[in-house]
């Protein structure tokens, strides 16, 4: 019988050996990928989420609490095709032109497909442009823009104006964050959102996406 506090549990710990076997047991006992997702590996990374903004956990147990995930999403996704599941909604994200930066950014993108989004990784050092075509193509809701560098913030407004020059502003939500990065200069930019951490910024985009 499939127990969905064990996944969650040894999600949370980064056992992705057990993970797997676990997630592949529901699989064999009939259960819904859908279901599996949700109630599983989902629930595991939002207490992760959870734990993480509270500093219960820090960077490292995010990591290995996101690679066990990982292993029992890639379980689920070609069932979750099958079944005809979607994504909670659509981002894309990248580290501004002139930033070669990604940590933080790779943290936030693990957050949120552990938020059951499907993200677009750009990369780091990305044109505003290319965020905003990709935003286009990929029928993005939401733009995510991270920055290390002081130097580099000011590209954020330079996504803002891209956006409104390609008349999606209405469309698309601009988010941005990053260690030099405050909700004031969010403000003076016209983006949409700041958040001060990878947790609160999975929880925004989800937010947007709904």
């Amino acid at each position: 019988m499939v127990r969905f506090e064990e996944i969650s549990d040894k999600l949370q710990k980064g056992k992705a050996k057990d993970v797997a076997l676990l997630v592949q047991q529901a699989v064999d006992e009939g259960v819904p990928a859908a279901e599996i997702l949700e109630k599983g590996l989902l629930a595991g990374m939002d207490e992760v989420g959870r734990k993480f903004r509270d500093n219960e956990i820090f960077v490292p147990e995010v990591l290995v609490a996101a690679r066990a995930m990982n292993k029992g999403a890639a379980l689920l996704k070609p069932l979750l095709f099958a079944e005809g599941a979607k994504a909670n909604g659509k981002v894309c994200i990248g580290t501004v032109k002139g930033d070669l930066h990604d940590i933080g950014k790779n943290l936030v993108k693990m957050m949120m497909e552990g938020k059951g989004l499907e993200v677009v990784d750009l990369g780091t050092d990305v044109a505003p442009d290319t965020f905003v075509q990709t935003a286009v193509e990929q029928e993005c809701s939401v733009i995510c823009c991270s920055a290390l560098l002081t130097t580099t913030m000011e590209q954020m407004a330079e996504v803002v104006k891209a956006a409104e020059k390609a008349g999606i502003r209405d469309k698309v939500k601009i988010m941005v964050g990053g260690a030099p990065v405050s909700k004031e200069f969010a403000d003076r930019i016209g983006a949409d959102a700041y958040t001060p951490d990878a947790a609160s910024a999975a929880e925004k985009a989800a937010e947007f996406c709904s």
